[in-house]
């Protein structure tokens, strides 16, 4: 049951596009869920938040990476989320994971401002939310300072490129605790230069990597989203495996050999 604050934050819910300090931003409800809102920045699909339901996550890449964090060791983590959008991710993480601090940092501060008025996310200090650039943000924090790092940064639909770098995977080497897991959202084309290379650069800069994706995806068919895994306890891959097997729409688990394997034509980005 939605609480009095997030049904009346639902009804002031503007229903046109509104400029933003990198463009405009709307937001898309779905006609048969009304529940269910998607956040379009530059006419791109970034975020999609279910208002009733923090645990509820719409995009497949989404549910893959929670797949990845629900095997991490049980309790609070801390987490740094590199790209912020309606943070959808963070949401989730506050739900199934209480008391622990994350921190969500977008380029776009009217954005910021926005999502804070438009959703009801978690509080500071469970959820702080920046106006601030990635990689200046991963360049200013201590070492070994974060349990989660998660990049899900886009102009339009590429990651700039100055995030895809041996350079800026060393920083969150860097910012990593010796067990922490970097998470990657990267989006590619047939037949996926980019996320072979990415899984390139992480495997060298920051630790074994794994490779997530639909099936279609992999095999080079279609464009879509893949998730890069690097650094992280020993994971439980066949427990892994069954868990990607079993989600709405199935995705595919390649081990740090089938990665390397998949990397392997592959020059690292510098």
């Amino acid at each position: 049951m939605p609480s009095r604050r997030h049904r009346a934050t639902r009804a002031l819910l503007p229903v046109e596009a509104v400029p933003i300090a990198t463009g405009s931003a709307q937001l898309v409800v779905d006609a048969e869920r009304p529940e269910l809102v998607t956040l379009l920045v530059n006419g791109v699909p970034s975020s999609c938040l279910d208002l009733d339901d923090p645990r509820y996550l719409e995009f497949e890449y989404h549910q893959q990476m929670a797949a990845v964090v629900d095997l991490l060791p049980p309790g609070p983590l801390r987490a740094l989320h590199l790209g912020a959008g309606a943070c959808t991710f963070p949401r989730w993480l506050d739900s199934v994971r209480p008391g622990s601090h994350q921190l969500a940092v977008d380029v776009d501060d009217v954005l910021v401002r926005l999502v804070r008025q438009w959703f009801e996310l978690p509080r500071s200090p469970a959820l702080r939310v920046r106006a601030a650039d990635a990689l200046t943000t991963l360049s200013g924090m201590a070492e070994r300072s974060w349990d989660l790092v998660v990049r899900d940064v886009f102009a339009g639909d590429a990651t700039p490129r100055e995030l895809t770098t041996r350079s800026a995977a060393e920083q969150v080497r860097r910012v990593l605790r010796p067990e922490g897991l970097y998470l990657v959202n990267c989006v590619d084309r047939p037949p996926l230069p980019l996320a072979r290379a990415e899984a390139a650069t992480l495997a060298e800069a920051v630790g074994p990597v794994m490779v997530v994706a639909e099936p279609a995806v992999l095999r080079g068919r279609r464009y879509g989203n893949v998730v890069l895994a690097a650094g992280g306890p020993g994971f439980d891959l066949g427990r892994l495996a069954r868990a990607l097997r079993v989600l709405a729409v199935p995705a595919r688990l390649l081990d740090p050999g089938e990665s390397a394997d998949f990397a392997r034509s592959a020059r690292p980005i510098e």
